[in-house]
């Protein structure tokens, strides 16, 4: 049982994440195969300002730097993604083995950092050579997606210990599929999106398979997920099981859902037809019991990306927001109790233990007068939700660790530049400078205390 001087367990990790293609830059350096972003960015008209991923942070060429700024952050952790081509440049075949050097040199510099990598195959980086061949429209793309597991385990496979397959699926899909507004920009119908998503289930178990073939005795395997999240209004057993059941119900966006894919993944099976469109429903009844086979692989951990959720009522109905509800730069509601219910609620489901994988917000941050960062938005948003996360550790949710988004300010896919998750400002019309933000210095405080100096 947790106590007030260890609110959170004594292995609990403490760390921060970020994805290649929003910070890395070096977009076609040493090798390096474009990806769908890469094409989607310098396609006019995507990405406010005309802002693109090519130089991003500058991290390829700068990640010792940002290693030694994880050092006097505290971090424990560290989780990164792995650009797809910038290790197979057309997806599949010959290695860049400069590009795939790149994450081995990382990886050395954060053990001899003392920081553990978690590294994700997947945050949206698909080799632009196999969007042209149908990307996840084509389910070869899911058997490559194992070969690059494969290549990227046996690299780091004596170094790493933590993996996760896809990052956030539910947006690959919705976005790069549906609405058009993220890469590929493709806009189809919900059949389509579902195989597109079946297909990115496949990958993710071949990718499983890969890993634990290759990787380390021990390794842990697990997936990055999000979601819409539900959470009771008053915390009532009739009015949790109403914000459980909204919380899995397969709504209009039934694809955005955790049970679209966390079900499959770990259950074995789609979630329950009722409710879907008729198309959907004989598109789920064509699933071959093989594919639902390899989908369905041992994993070690949930991931959870968390950034608000939904109150709703004993009788399940949405409560709506109140006048002048407080939120981010993004216009995202601030909505901390969603995070006690959503780490409970998903092991309730999948019985697995979680890490949080993604939670932070946007601010409007500027360099103030004094040469400094002052964020206090993102440190009252950030207590407030790890306080939420405390309350469910305490109620007994193997919770074993959060990363904050992001390390540093990067590329916020179709907002460009203009939006700041991190920890660390990246002044980036002054030759990359970087200055470690007051939340920095604060999140700092709660990792050396392990939570204790929370509110």
């Amino acid at each position: 049982m947790a106590t007030q001087a260890h609110p959170f367990p004594q292995d609990f990790l403490w760390g921060a994440a970020t994805s290649a293609y929003q910070i890395e830059g070096g977009w076609n350096a040493d090798g390096k195969g474009p990806s769908i972003w890469d094409h989607f960015c310098h396609t006019p008209g995507h990405i406010a300002n005309g802002e693109t991923g090519d130089v991003a942070c500058d991290h390829y060429h700068r990640f010792r730097e940002d290693v030694a700024l994880m050092r006097k952050l505290g971090l424990q952790s560290y989780r990164f993604s792995i650009n797809w081509p910038r290790v197979l440049p057309e997806g599949t075949g010959t290695v860049n083995q400069a590009g795939l050097d790149f994450y081995r040199r990382l990886t050395d510099e954060l053990l001899e950092a003392g920081i553990t990598p978690f590294v994700t195959l997947y945050h949206w980086e698909l080799p632009l050579a196999l969007h042209r061949r149908g990307g996840w429209l084509n389910p070869e793309t899911a058997k490559a997606f194992g070969e690059l597991a494969e290549v990227v385990s046996r690299a780091l496979g004596d170094r790493v210990r933590h993996y996760m397959t896809l990052n956030e699926p539910q947006c690959a899909v919705f976005l790069g599929y549906g609405t058009g507004s993220h890469a590929p920009g493709c806009q189809t119908d919900l059949v389509t999106q579902a195989a597109a998503a079946h297909h990115l289930l496949l990958a993710h178990g071949h990718a499983v398979q890969a890993l634990r073939a290759n990787a380390a005795e021990g390794a842990q395997v697990g997936i990055a997920s999000t979601g819409g999240i539900s959470y009771p209004s008053e915390d009532t057993p009739e009015n949790r099981a109403a914000a459980y059941r909204a919380t899995f119900r397969l709504r209009e966006r039934a694809l955005f859902s955790h049970a679209w894919f966390l079900d499959p993944a770990i259950l074995g099976h789609y979630p329950a037809s009722d409710g879907l469109s008729p198309e959907l429903g004989d598109f789920l009844s064509q699933i071959p019991p093989e594919d639902l086979a390899l989908i369905r692989q041992p994993l070690d951990f949930l991931g959870l990306n968390l950034y608000n959720g939904d109150e709703v009522a004993p009788d399940g109905t949405r409560v709506p927001r109140a006048t002048g509800a407080a939120r981010t730069a993004l216009h995202w509601s601030v909505s901390p109790q969603a995070m006690r219910y959503a780490v409970t609620f998903l092991h309730q489901r999948y019985g697995l233990p979680l890490y949080v994988t993604e939670n932070g917000q946007s601010c409007d941050d500027r360099i103030f007068l004094d040469g400094q960062v002052h964020d206090p938005d993102r440190i009252d948003f950030t207590a407030r939700y790890l306080i939420a996360l405390r309350q469910a550790v305490e109620e007994g949710v193997p919770v074993r660790g959060y990363f904050h988004w992001s390390l540093m300010d990067n590329f916020e896919w179709n907002s460009g530049y203009g939006e700041r998750f991190g920890l660390v400002y990246v002044d980036y019309a002054d030759s990359q400078r970087r200055i470690i933000k007051d939340s920095g210095r604060w999140y700092r405080q709660v990792i050396e205390s392990n939570g204790a100096s929370l509110p």
